[in-house]
């Protein structure tokens, strides 16, 4: 069973790190939509592509983690599924958020951003929202 709690303490530290660039990203939105001035505005494209570029490589080992939790260790395939089921969606919906902030970064980059810095604080709610339905989800099993 030892395997096991390092797979599961691997997938959260890997979770953890892949989400402060999920909520980092969207605040340099925020600082991008701002922004006036060239030079600023190059030196955060320049942040926000390393950034992009790291929480991708930490989101795929958190993803093959957790998916080895359920395939090698059968987490939440036993009597009631419900919560795993549900936690895939949330998960798919993460993996989306990711995606939608890499295309979201192209438009800065090609200066086709069309959003307000408001919209960009109001983004960055939504991977807190999504992390404590997940959290719920694993620790609770409401179904």
């Amino acid at each position: 069973m030892s395997g096991y709690l390092w797979i599961k303490s691997f997938h959260i530290l890997f979770v953890a790190s892949w989400f402060a660039g999920l909520f980092y990203l969207p605040r340099i939105f925020v600082n991008l939509a701002m922004e006036t001035e060239p030079a600023a505005i190059a030196r955060l494209l320049v942040m926000a592509r390393k950034l992009y570029k790291f929480m991708t490589l930490l989101a795929i080992p958190a993803l093959l983690l957790g998916f080895m939790l359920v395939g090698v260790y059968k987490i939440g395939t036993g009597g009631h599924t419900g919560w795993l089921h549900a936690k895939i969606l949330v998960v798919l919906l993460i993996v989306g958020y990711h995606h939608g902030c890499g295309r979201l970064l192209k438009k800065f980059e090609r200066q086709a951003n069309t959003r307000s810095h408001v919209f960009y604080r109001w983004f960055n709610e939504i991977p807190v929202v999504l992390m404590a339905i997940a959290i719920i989800l694993v620790v609770v099993k409401p179904f």
